[in-house]
Order: C-alpha cells, then structure tokens, then sequence
C-alpha cells in the first residue's frame, strides 16, 4: 500500500462536523490502496467531544499525537467564558455578552492570531515531521483545514522535503461567512490573502466541496481545482427500518444556528401559521439540537414561539442520526451571507439520506438547492420569500396530516462516504 500523512486539527473524539470528513475518508482509505498516517494535536480545544466517532477508526492505524499550545485562556479571559466552557465555532454565543469585550477578543483573534488560532504549532509540527518522515518516508500529504495551519505545516514540508501535497478545504479561508466580522486591519487581511494565495498557488492538488467554493478559489488563483463533497456514511444509517416517527409535526434543525442563520422569515410564517391554521399549533414542534445562538432565542421569543421550542444540547453523532429519521422535517438554514451559494454543511448529505423531507432556507440557485432538486428530496426558499416559506411550510403540514409526508430521495448513492473516498483516492493516485 502506498503511504499518505493526514494532518488535520480534527480527530476523535472531536465532536461536530469538522472531525467527519477525514476520519470517514479514512476508515475507507485501505479499500483503496493508500495507508493513512494521521498527525493530530494531543491537547486540542474542541467545541464538542463525541466519543460516538472511535468506531470509526480504522484498526492498527497510526495516529501521532503532538502537543499544542493554544491563546484560548486568554480568549476566554477577554470574552467573558468560564475556563471550562466550550468555544462555539461559527461566532455562535448562546449567552449575550458586553459588546466592548467581545469585539477585543474577536478583533484579538482576527489581528494577531493568523491564519488562526493553531498558528503556535506550526513550527513545532514542521521540526517533527521533517525527522519522521525521513524515517518513515509516505507517498503524499495531505492538510484539511479550517485551521489553514494545517496546511501551512504540509507547505513548509513540501518546501523541505518535496513530497506531493493536496490541500483540501472544507470550508473557504477569505470568503468563509464570518471573515468580515474579524475585524481585520488592512495589515492582517493582506496577511491572510497572501497565505491562502500561496496555499493555492502551490499544492499540488487543492480539493474543495462545493462547484461555487470553485469558482470562489478560480477568482482568487486560476488554477485546477477538485470538488469531493462531503457525504453520508452508509454504516451510520444501519438502523431498524420500523422506527416511529414523531407524533409532533416536529421541525429539527441540527447542528450550529448562528446569528447569520437566523431565518426570520420562518419564524414570521410559523406565527402566522399558529395565529391562523386550525390544529397547527397543536402539532408544532420546533427541535434545535447543538449551539443557538442567542440572537435567535431571541427571535423565536419576539414571534412567541418559544413555547413550541424543544432545545436540546449537543448529541452524540448516532444520536443526531435518530433524530434526524424521527423528526417530520428537517429544516436546513443556509447562512444568509456572501458565500451562501456554495455552502454546503456536513449534515445536509445525512439529510439527504434520512428520507425524511428537507427545508432549505437559502439561495434557490445555491449549490445546495441545487443537489435537494436533483435528488428530490425538499423544498427551497429564498431568505426573504416568506410567502413561499409559509406556502412551503403549510404543503408539508398538510401531507403530515394526511400521512403522506416522506422524501422519495433519488440518486443518493452518489454522496456515500466509501464512494466519494473512492474519488480522493484516486486524486491521490495521481500525485505519485
């Protein structure tokens, strides 16, 4: 088997959707002829733990482990959190804090910490490496980022040791959806641009998940780019098949809804649907699993909806799975930002596969209105189309009631995670 050395910052028992992509890439790699050697930190601060994911790890794989020193004390300390709480990815904040703290400690992470806050282990990683990997020489690296100090590692490696390099981005670097919130000075923003550029400019494969995270990258540096989606993974959905659905007309919403997620318009069309719709708010359940920001607790109160709100905590990932086929619909709120063409969230593609019918709250020529077309599996509404939104919403009540509300999901298998590692690892086969 040929060798490939993985760094990533995200590895179990990391919970959320970061962790997912290379840990599921990696359970599948040897059926396709590639050994993964993944290097980790051994300290990390991880916005969730799930312990869920260990299954996945595939037997007698080596993982090297390194410590890490990262200024989250010091974040915490200007942002107001206890030392035992958890950092929200996203600028999720379930609490309201003092606007004078929070905008030093972002204006602190944004100007001095770059490309990010992992930046300290750069150049202790680079000093390892260089010496295991002479010892234990591989066939390709590969940096999967956010953090991009993963790939700034693999780039110093490839300077000094010239072995073939695929950066994959799971998410963009200067367009991700909260750069213009970091409060950048011109000096740091430069700074950032120029990284990505050399990123880009010198890998020898960059992968992206989305067709307009391309696009994105192609105006940035013009240059061949491969799209690998996120996906499901099959063994994940190995469940009962005469599992009950709620008897709630439940909506769930999985994973982080930040401020910029805040769907307005639905909480407006679901007033309007309890003040109006006989038997509706009887019925109506609202399921929100993982961190809420507060801006839309808020909102959910202002529209009197609060009462129908069901908030549970972050869950374990087989348990997200169970709630995902048990919940009536399953509503996908596509940040409402610069980038929301091309966002593309790890949960979605298990949506996809929980036959269960989706509600996209987003850009109708996104890319992820686009795959819910072709594999008919929901419907989709613009932001501000709160005629649609509530048209949407009063189709799917119906077809509760009358028993007949499912997702006839087509063409799916082409989002499995063991097909689409098939695909990287095929990209990989032609670095060397």
């Amino acid at each position: 088997m040929k060798k490939v050395l993985i760094i990533t910052y995200y590895w179990p028992p990391s919970g959320g959707a970061g962790v997912q992509r290379w840990l599921k890439f990696v359970k599948y790699l040897r059926d396709f002829g590639w050994e993964p050697v993944v290097y980790t930190p051994k300290n990390p601060e991880y916005p969730a733990i799930d312990h869920s994911f260990e299954k996945d790890i595939p037997k007698n794989i080596e993982v090297i482990k390194r410590p890490i020193t990262e200024p989250y004390s010091l974040y915490k300390r200007f942002s107001g959190l206890k030392k035992e709480e958890r950092i929200s990815a996203g600028f999720a904040s379930e609490k309201e804090k003092p606007k004078v703290t929070e905008n030093l400690s972002v204006w602190l992470r944004g100007n001095f910490f770059i490309p990010d806050a992992r930046m300290l282990w750069i150049k202790p990683s680079v000093r390892f490496l260089r010496k295991y990997l002479k010892n234990h020489p591989v066939d390709a690296i590969v940096s999967t980022g956010p953090p991009h100090s993963m790939h700034r590692i693999a780039r110093k490696l490839k300077h000094k040791l010239n072995i073939p390099w695929l950066a994959d981005f799971r998410d963009p670097w200067t367009n991700i959806d909260f750069y213009n919130d970091l409060r950048l000075t011109k000096w740091a923003d430069r700074k950032h641009q120029r990284q990505e550029k050399e990123v880009l400019q010198e890998a020898d494969k960059v992968v992206v998940i989305s067709p307009f995270m391309k696009k994105e990258f192609l105006q940035i540096h013009h240059r061949e780019y491969e799209v690998v989606t996120n996906g499901f993974d099959e063994d994940d959905l190995a469940f009962d098949k005469t599992f009950q659905t709620d008897e709630k007309f439940s909506m769930a919403h999985i994973g982080t809804m930040t401020y910029s997620r805040n769907p307005i318009s639905l909480w407006l069309s679901l007033q309007e649907l309890v003040e109006e719709k006989p038997g509706f708010k009887e019925k109506l359940e609202i399921k929100l699993a993982g961190s809420i920001d507060h801006s839309v607790m808020n909102a959910l109160k202002d529209h009197h909806l609060d009462r129908f709100v069901n908030k549970l905590p972050y869950l374990p990932h087989d348990k997200v799975v169970e709630i995902q086929r048990i919940s009536q619909v399953l509503l996908l709120a596509i940040n409402d930002t610069p980038n929301a063409k091309g966002i593309l969230p790890g949960k979605f593609f298990e949506y996809l596969a929980s036959g269960r019918p989706i509600l996209c709250i987003g850009p109708g020529d996104g890319d992820a209105a686009s795959i819910i077309k072709q594999t008919n599996t929901g419907r989709i509404a613009g932001y501000a189309e709160k005629v649609r939104i509530k048209k949407h919403i009063d189709d799917i009540f119906n077809d509760f009631q009358s028993n007949k509300l499912a997702a006839k999901g087509t063409a799916i298998e082409q989002f499995s995670r063991k097909k689409l590692t098939g695909k990287m690892a095929s990209l990989l086969d032609g670095l060397t």
